[in-house]
């Protein structure tokens, strides 16, 4: 089964000094996360996100589609990044994100993908 790794950071808390001092350790975690996967014969797919300025939301509403900018939600975390992989269940599925890394405040939300037309 497939399931969507969300990675949600605050983008004040990616300015703060001492997280942008960490920032190549924190790209240098990914890529060992990734070979991790690649070496446990895992399929996945990840990617960093644009920081939510270059975000835009298509909202439909009954008069047609209305573009926003930015995210949907104000919210004090944005999405920053994703993993999708294959797991056989949830447990692996969190186990994986449990080696994500992070900043402190961040978070990992771990969903099922149930449906996929590809």
């Amino acid at each position: 089964m497939k399931y969507l790794l969300m990675i949600y950071s605050s983008e004040a808390d990616w300015a703060r000094p001492e997280n942008q001092a960490a920032l190549p350790d924190i790209i240098a975690a990914h890529e060992g996360l990734q070979g991790e996967l690649r070496a446990a014969g895992m399929e996945w797919l990840g990617a960093r996100l644009a920081d939510t300025p270059a975000a835009r939301t298509i909202a439909q509403t009954a008069e047609g589609q209305v573009v926003h900018d930015g995210p949907f939600a104000e919210t004090k975390e944005q999405l920053a990044g994703f993993y999708l992989i294959e797991a056989p269940d949830m447990a692996a599925a969190e186990a994986w994100a449990r080696k994500i890394p992070q900043i402190v405040g961040g978070k990992v939300e771990v969903r099922a993908v149930v449906y996929n037309p590809c």
